[in-house]
């Protein structure tokens, strides 16, 4: 990506100058193209010369007493027409011997042309607004260029060191000091940073500021785009940045250079970016750390529909997130994809009140189970909700009810869709495993074997439960004969102090054993 510095090069706008104390001195009056103050002046011109208009490149404020105007309209009316097609700034005029006071043929030639035209009414020296100018000007480019090399090198240093995309975006806020946001070509957010209560601010109108996003540039919205090799991907925006408008397009540009270079060196794609952003929403959600009032705005932006929807919270043991994406396309469905720990990947359905969520759902999970070739594949569910702050508490539950087949699903005859009600006690205690007291009954229960930290009593006490109490089949499992089954069992029977055969004291230690693996996961 390079950048032109004629187009970036720091200036101060004509209202700017004339707030100067300086130019206060002279008592400015703005007498025509009061609209157009906020042109960046590039440079200070002082001119009498009437073809002053060819010496310009744009961008200057013109300095004249209009000596050599005075008395010829004609002149005085071409002299701002020629201002106008050189795109100069503003045209100040010094009022005095030539011109006691603004002339009418100037000011309306200005006016028509959309021209600043300044009179001053008091002697002023040109010379000293000159140095003013000129000298302020070098000054903020001097620190539009530090600034930019700042930025480049502490990005360049965060993507040598395989910071994530995050981080970057962390350091671009802080230097604009404004919510920065990156999306996709659809306007898709894939990341944001700043301070939150701004970045939610931002969120929450963002389909009217993707479309600003998207056109013109105005009250510091800025953007750029993100791409190479002609071919664009993305774009980053700076929103509401209160700086100068070169200095803002300054720091766009360095931040779109380093993530470029991040994607680049990552070997990743855009769409990386849309799975990094999906996994942080449903990983908040999830947690619980954040409310999920607060996480709407992230939801919508993100390109999931929040209004009059059912949301179905799932969690697919084992499966691919990109899988899971490719086939959320295919059928149709809006949802977000996201991998969690262990193994995990959760599934956030969002679907139209009017469609039947239990049968989409279930309609998923065969598809993805012909998809994957696994008839194994677990997708756990909880019941589909209506309102978005119960969205949580549903991915809780699956998250709980995928765990609590993960370790016995080849022994469950389950459904396409596992829920709570499915996993009947092995799920109960998943949902109980942190309370202190169903931990204490199973270290009290087991105490016998956890105390010797016998881990082959443990598992032929498991598949002996697991199985009914199938004393041949446990045997078969273990590789062991029967009467060394009956020893191995005798020996649990002793140290634990019960009787196997008797149903409630079987199932107090069968409770206490699912418990005590539900704690070890």
């Amino acid at each position: 990506m390079t950048t032109t510095w004629d187009a970036l090069e720091p200036a101060l706008s004509v209202r700017q100058v004339l707030t100067l104390e300086r130019v206060l001195a002279g008592e400015p009056e703005v007498v025509a193209g009061a609209s157009h103050l906020d042109r960046p002046v590039r440079w200070v011109h002082v001119a009498e010369a009437a073809d002053v208009g060819v010496m310009l490149s744009g961008g200057e404020m013109v300095l004249t007493t209009g000596v050599l105007l005075a008395g010829d309209e004609d002149k005085q009316a071409e002299y701002v027409r020629s201002l106008h097609r050189a795109e100069a700034a503003a045209v100040v005029l010094g009022l005095g011997r030539a011109f006691p006071s603004p002339p009418d043929v100037m000011r309306r030639a200005a006016e028509r042309c959309g021209l600043p035209m300044v009179v001053l009414h008091r002697p002023f020296p040109f010379a000293e607004l000159t140095e003013e100018v000129q000298s302020r000007l070098v000054r903020r480019k001097f620190a539009a260029v530090s600034l930019s090399e700042a930025v480049r090198t502490e990005l360049t240093a965060l993507i040598t060191a395989g910071a994530p995309l995050q981080r970057l975006l962390d350091e671009v806020a802080r230097h604009s000091a404004c919510p920065v946001v990156v999306t996709n070509l659809a306007h898709r957010v894939l990341g944001t940073a700043g301070e939150r209560p701004a970045v939610d601010d931002v969120l929450r109108d963002w389909e009217r500021i993707a479309r600003q996003a998207g056109g013109t540039e105005g009250d510091g919205w800025i953007r750029a785009e993100l791409g190479g090799r002609g071919e664009r991907w993305g774009r980053i925006v700076l929103c509401g940045y209160r700086g100068d408008t070169a200095t803002g397009r300054l720091l766009a540009d360095r931040a779109a250079e380093a993530l470029v270079l991040h994607r680049m060196l990552g070997g990743g794609a855009a769409c990386s970016w849309e799975e990094q952003s999906a996994q942080s929403l449903l990983t908040d959600l999830v947690s619980g750390v954040v409310p999920a009032r607060q996480l709407l705005p992230r939801a919508r932006a993100a390109g999931l529909p929040v209004n009059r929807r059912t949301f179905v919270p799932l969690v697919v043991r084992d499966g691919d997130p990109a899988r899971l994406e490719r086939l959320l396309r295919l059928l149709g469905l809006s949802g977000l994809v996201a991998e969690l720990a262990d193994g995990a990947t959760a599934v956030l359905l969002s679907l139209p009140r009017d469609q039947d969520a239990d049968a989409l759902a279930a309609h998923f999970a065969t598809r993805l189970r012909t998809e994957s070739g696994r008839d194994r594949t677990v997708v756990a569910a909880a019941d589909p909700r209506a309102a978005w702050d119960d969205v949580p508490t549903g991915l809780r539950e699956a998250q709980h009810v995928a765990d609590a087949v993960a370790d016995s699903s080849a022994a469950l005859d389950l459904p396409a869709v596992v829920r709570l009600k499915d996993v009947h006690l092995r799920g109960l205690i998943r949902l109980l495993r942190d309370d202190p007291h169903v931990q204490s009954f199973a270290e009290r229960e087991l105490d016998g074997l956890l105390r010797e930290a016998d881990e082959d009593l443990l598992s032929v006490l498991r598949t002996y439960l697991a199985t009914g109490r199938n004393k041949s089949r446990t045997a078969q499992l273990h590789h062991v004969s029967r009467p060394a089954l009956y020893r191995r069992l005798e020996a649990i029977q002793v140290r634990l102090g019960v009787d196997l055969d008797d149903f409630e004291q079987a199932a107090s230690v069968h409770i206490a054993l699912l418990a005590h693996d539900a704690q070890q996961q």
